[in-house]
């Protein structure tokens, strides 16, 4: 079973305001254009968040309020909510991926992705996906923290193959990164040890601390 979208409310209200619209335009709108039963009421509750549109009455209330899905709907995070984002059917990002319509709807459900390279290419083409977006879209975000702790821990060179398959950004780039995020762990430990036994704790802490923000700091570096 499908959740609904991650609707907006207060963004519908507003957008169905700055048209000069009451809900009742708007369900008019909705059943003329587009033939779906959705009364005043039911247009009030989604502005006050009490119910959400389903994926159908999303677009079609996107194309009443003259915006794009998007506009109706607070920041995506799943592939599911990229998609809808766009306004796109799952065969047509099936379609530009290169894959089976039914395989692609798997990939939304499980929020796993194992597609090969150019595949990832094509998805994160076809949904506008940011490297950051792509991973955390599609479920990567702990695999990647897992080769950071690695990479910085012990030697980064031994994980740039294996960031490369997860992240597509240029060889050079990812090597510069996994470069500095080494040397400011491994500069951490230094420090913390000439600190003294007295300190012990506090070290274990601050290494600890930089290794639960690895992907934030990541991300930080690769827009540098």
């Amino acid at each position: 079973m499908h959740q609904t979208p991650p609707f907006d409310a207060p963004a519908a209200r507003r957008l169905r305001e700055a048209l000069g619209m009451a809900p009742g335009h708007v369900a008019y709108g909705l059943r003329a254009q587009y033939g779906l039963l959705v009364t005043p009421d039911v247009v009030a509750a989604w502005e006050r968040g009490l119910q959400s549109p389903t994926a159908r009455e999303l677009t079609a209330l996107a194309g009443v309020l003259w915006c794009s899905p998007g506009d109706l709907l607070v920041e995506a995070v799943t592939l599911r909510e990229h998609r809808l984002a766009r306004g796109m059917a799952p065969d047509d990002v099936a379609r530009r991926v290169g894959m089976d319509t039914g395989a692609y709807v798997k990939v939304e459900e499980s929020g796993r992705w194992r597609g090969n390279e150019r595949q990832s290419a094509a998805l994160a083409d076809a949904l506008s996906l940011s490297p950051a977006a792509f991973l955390t879209a599609t479920g990567r975000d702990g695999e990647l923290a897992g080769i950071l702790t690695s990479a910085v821990t012990t030697r980064w060179q031994a994980h740039v193959k294996a960031t490369a398959k997860l992240v597509p950004l240029p060889r050079p780039e990812l090597e510069r990164v996994l470069e500095r995020l080494h040397s400011d762990y491994q500069a951490l430990m230094v420090a913390t040890l000439n600190w003294g036994s007295t300190e012990e704790a506090g070290t274990g802490d601050a290494g600890q601390a930089f290794l639960d923000s690895i992907v934030v700091r990541f991300w930080e570096l690769v827009g540098d």
